[in-house]
């Protein structure tokens, strides 16, 4: 592989789940290797048992460094972080919670150093974190405190195709979200959108924002989130200079052609809709932090971990995406 490619750092998420077993179809694919030098941040041993179980032919070269990547020749750089414990395949534990969360601290200490060019994530199993005792409501907020960025600062763009939704809450109660949905806040998620678009080679972007209430509020027949906080946010980036425009109804939103990405108030105002539309090639992006950071937006689909069935395409965009 070419030494002037991308490394990415692909944190292999839950060791009970699919993470390793997608996380290695990715680093295998031609069009990965193409574009860029992935390296694998996980407990080589199980990838090993995950390889086997799901009939992959792979050799992996463990490092200890990530400096010592390119050393693996044609064989997968696996940033080696040995647990030292059995994890059973498809059965939450706290052993895979607490290995989840150290593949993926490792790989976003690698990107904040300057050795990676970005990471991307393999889904964690919050069961199994939470068994560990470690806290933990989604990569945004995890990314936001290894990098020291102040929580509220980061949020999650779901991606696909052309396709981007940024959420202006995420992992929290609907009661705690309406709280949370204030002038600021969503003044915040539209900024950081836009830069984000910015980032990813669109000069001049067009942003459509969702309202909160069903029809966009209808004028204030069903409530006025979106006369009083909505709409003059969407004023202010206006006479920022940026393109944007709203609120929309979440329902019809997405329909609308012409925008670049959509921004919405609520956790299933954007991922539903993004998986009715990619059910298995959504990925997410954490905006607003030092580094670029991916996840895919499924699961760790216990049901079928290590029975080498799992669709990697949406590991295979995200990667794919950094690289770009």
């Amino acid at each position: 592989m070419a030494s002037d490619k991308p490394l990415i750092a692909i944190a292999t998420g839950d060791p009970a789940g699919i993470g390793p077993e997608i996380s290695l179809k990715a680093a295998l694919d031609p069009a990965v290797r193409a574009a860029c030098r992935p390296v694998l941040v996980s407990d080589a041993a199980i990838l090993r048992r995950h390889a086997e179980a799901c009939g992959l032919n792979v050799e992996l070269c463990p490092v200890a460094r990530v400096e010592d990547a390119g050393a693996a020749g044609d064989k997968i750089p696996v940033l080696d972080c040995p647990q030292g414990e059995a994890i059973p395949i498809g059965a939450t534990s706290a052993a895979a919670g607490r290995a989840s969360i150290a593949f993926c601290g490792a790989a976003v200490k690698a990107a904040l150093a300057g050795k990676v060019a970005a990471v991307v994530a393999a889904p964690q199993n919050e069961t199994s974190i939470a068994m560990a005792g470690i806290p933990f409501d989604g990569h945004p907020s995890f990314v936001a405190r290894e990098t020291g960025t102040p929580a509220d600062d980061v949020f999650m763009m779901l991606c696909f195709g052309d396709t981007k939704i940024a959420h202006a809450t995420l992992h929290q109660s609907v009661r705690q979200a309406l709280d949370a949905i204030t002038r600021e806040r969503v003044s915040k998620v539209i900024g950081e959108t836009a830069r984000t678009l910015q980032r990813m080679g669109i000069a001049a972007p067009r942003i459509a924002v969702s309202g909160l209430n069903p029809h966009a509020g209808e004028g204030g027949l069903f409530g006025r989130e979106e006369i009083d906080i909505i709409k003059p946010a969407i004023d202010a980036a206006v006479a920022q200079g940026l393109s944007i425009a709203g609120p929309f109804g979440a329902d019809t939103m997405f329909h609308m052609q012409g925008y670049d990405a959509f921004v919405v108030m609520l956790h299933d105002q954007g991922h539903i809709a993004a998986k009715v539309m990619a059910e298995h090639a959504a990925a997410a992006l954490a905006i607003g932090t030092p580094i670029l950071f991916s996840s895919v937006a499924h699961g760790s689909a216990h049901d079928i971990a290590g029975k080498g069935v799992a669709d990697p395409n949406a590991m295979i965009e995200a990667v794919l995406r950094m690289a770009r």
